[in-house]
């Protein structure tokens, strides 16, 4: 947690749960991204944390902006983004979402199918497209291995369709899957994409550009390397497959710009324990997985928590929301520990929750308001 954060709820009462987001930690972890991958633009994905204060310290700095959707799409427009900034990064588009972006301006699309190059021929004359190929995310904490993607082959086929239907196929993206934990895997993704571009090459097309993609971490239980090290690794597997013709690159970070600037304040809404000779205690925060807390999915992501009796001695815990829903339930599995003495009304810091909370939050399940925020 920030001292500046940290002084805001000492300063302040607020009503849990609460997002609170350090501005100026965003803006720290996009310079040190822009450090780290110089000859790269920075695509912010929106679909993170698109607050208005995080769109304009970003914009500010000069980041351009990845969009899901045509609403983050207006979104960006709305906060004097310009569209020559935005893509629309989305493999997954409705035909009128596609024109209505063209219309705006918006001239750098993703694809990977048959059905998605014909769209944008339609609706999107011209247009500079790319294809995404799939990638497992082995080391992946949150893996996007299955949704999203085409085989090289198949991939080849559509960059070759794209041209015969007067785009622009400008490229390849790959996703090395979210809270990436291995640097090593941009390595082995862009040795793929290399010979995409080979292949492509030989039909006398000449690919521009490589959409590194996101996996960018935050910092949660497990220990990962600074973005520098990721930096290195990336540009170093770049010139190990491309030589001296690099491709133009494009990197599209969101936890690792987000994810690490903000906390969340919640309180313990109930403590109790399901048998007398019960190894754990049940603990119910007035956040769960429809509050804002979704990636907690299969324990996948793994909070850092912060209670007023941290040092003291602690017993097993299962952790659990607040809603009337049997998988409501946080981490049963993942080892956590906290103090015997934490109370009823006691409050507790999610650390590290600026990316992918407000975004994922229910807008009334069970009747509970959407993840309140606050920027400062």
């Amino acid at each position: 947690m920030s001292r500046k954060i940290a002084r805001y709820l000492a300063e302040h009462t607020v009503e849990t749960p609460c997002l609170v987001v350090d501005l100026d930690i965003i803006a720290q972890n996009y310079k040190r991204l822009a450090k780290a991958v110089p000859l790269a633009r920075i695509f912010y994905a929106v679909k993170a944390n698109p607050a208005a204060p995080v769109l304009g310290v970003l914009r500010d700095l000069g980041s351009n902006f990845d969009t899901a959707s045509i609403y983050e799409i207006e979104h960006c427009l709305a906060h004097n983004i310009g569209p020559e900034r935005i893509s629309f990064g989305s493999t997954i588009k409705k035909e009128c979402d596609i024109a209505a972006a063209f219309a705006r301006g918006v001239r750098l699309f993703a694809f990977d199918s048959e059905a998605e190059i014909q769209k944008l021929g339609r609706a999107a004359p011209g247009a500079q497209v790319f294809c995404r190929i799939y990638f497992e995310s082995a080391g992946a904490d949150w893996p996007l291995s299955k949704k999203f993607g085409c085989s090289l082959d198949m991939a080849a086929d559509l960059l070759t369709r794209a041209k015969e239907l007067g785009l622009d196929p400008h490229g390849v993206s790959f996703h090395v899957g979210s809270q990436q934990t291995d640097p090593a895997q941009w390595d082995l993704a862009l040795g793929k994409t290399k010979m995409l571009f080979t292949t492509l090459q030989e039909r006398g097309i000449d690919l521009k550009m490589v959409n590194l993609g996101g996996g960018f971490p935050a910092r949660y239980r497990k220990r990962i390397p600074g973005t520098e090290t990721y930096g290195e690794a990336i540009m170093k597997a770049v010139t190990k497959h491309f030589g001296n013709e690099l491709p133009a690159l494009i990197v599209e970070p969101g936890r690792g710009v987000a994810g690490d600037a903000g906390i969340i304040q919640t309180e313990v809404v109930l403590i109790s324990q399901k048998d007398y000779d019960a190894k754990k205690r049940w603990v119910y925060l007035d956040i769960g997985k429809f509050g804002g807390l979704p990636e907690t999915m299969d324990e996948a992501i793994k909070y850092r928590l912060v209670t007023p009796h941290d040092g003291k001695p602690a017993g097993k815990v299962i952790i659990a929301g607040p809603t009337c829903d049997e998988v409501d339930v946080l981490y049963e599995k993942s080892g956590y520990d906290l103090p015997l003495d934490l109370a009823v009304g006691d409050k507790v810091q999610v650390l590290s929750a600026g990316a992918y909370t407000t975004t994922y939050s229910s807008v009334g399940f069970n009747g509970f308001p959407p993840l309140r925020e606050v920027y400062i």
